[in-house]
């Protein structure tokens, strides 16, 4: 039996509204001092990084509705939502009031949510294949799907392997397209290494060769078919020997975004693919892999854009 197509569309992102060069950054030098890194802003891909006020609920309620406005879609089609983040404010007694916070701001009034952050700056991603996995199963039609994440602590906007940006992205999971471009998920696929999962260890080019096969197979693609990767935006450094590595190619990786606006938890595969679509550079049935990396897991979906 042939499952029926699910695709993503109308994919949004919305940044911090102040615009902070790298050089203003509280405790840059002490902090790469502290992790042995040579203050080389161009080695690094260092830029701007996006700053915000608004909260993790305010963030997220721009950014679904701009996608729902996108897909010319009435709030009321959406079944479920997924909401992710890197780590949810409060506890139980206040977790009720967030997501109404958002529910409300949107407009979706009957749609079952559902919570995701374990996953770490590969929320976004574990939140499309589970909101696919929703749709190809039959159990929802039309999910909308959310990231929303900011640094709480500004000595912590720096981190050894990228500079933080708050902000949030989001896209429909469908059995219907909406809007141009839209993309179908050919699949979705995950590894993990339970010994790695500790922060203190790198993250792996075996578990991205692993998720590139288990990916790539049910299409009969090799990665040679694959456009581009639409990959974390982590310093150029890291990201260029770990997905080169991986198997990618250095012209299947486009590393401006990485001084443009840093690295925004886990909403960065969407932040490049809808640049990427705004600059005219997706042409119809082209292929991409959404992934990021954390230790000890790598998640990715492969889309093709629609005719």
């Amino acid at each position: 039996m042939i499952a029926p197509p699910v695709f993503l569309s109308a994919p949004h992102y919305v940044l911090g509204e102040t615009e902070v060069d790298h050089a203003e950054l509280s405790g840059l030098a002490e902090r790469a001092r502290a992790y042995r890194m040579q203050m080389s802003p161009g080695l690094w891909g260092w830029g701007t990084v996006r700053r915000t006020d608004r909260s993790l609920a305010e963030l997220a309620v721009e950014t679904g509705r701009a996608t729902l406005a996108e897909a010319g879609l009435d709030p009321a089609a959406v079944s479920a939502l997924v909401l992710c983040s890197t780590r949810f404010p409060g506890g139980p007694a206040t977790h009720g009031r967030f997501v109404a916070e958002i529910t409300d701001g949107i407009g979706l009034r009957e749609a079952a949510f559902t919570g995701l952050t374990l996953n770490r700056c590969t929320n976004l991603l574990a939140g499309i294949d589970l909101a696919a996995a929703l749709v190809a199963g039959g159990r929802r039609r039309t999910v909308l799907v959310i990231t929303t994440d900011r640094v709480e602590d500004e000595a912590e906007r720096m981190e050894q392997f990228a500079l933080f940006s708050d902000g949030a992205a989001s896209c429909l999971v469908g059995a219907d397209p909406y809007g141009s471009p839209y993309y179908e998920i050919v699949s979705c696929a995950s590894a993990q290494d339970n010994a790695d999962l500790d922060w203190s260890h790198e993250i792996s080019a075996d578990l991205s060769r692993r998720v590139n096969e288990a990916l790539l197979k049910p299409g009969g693609l090799t990665l040679g078919d694959v456009d581009a990767l639409l990959h974390a935006n982590l310093y150029i450094p890291i990201l260029t020997m770990k997905e080169r590595l991986a198997g990618f190619s250095a012209g299947q990786l486009d590393t401006r975004n990485v001084a443009r606006v840093g690295h925004c938890f886990a909403a960065d595969p969407l932040i490049n693919l809808v640049d990427r679509a705004a600059e005219g550079r997706v042409a119809a049935d082209a292929a991409f892999i959404l992934a990021v990396s954390v230790p000890g897991v790598r998640h990715g979906i492969l889309l093709r854009a629609g005719r």
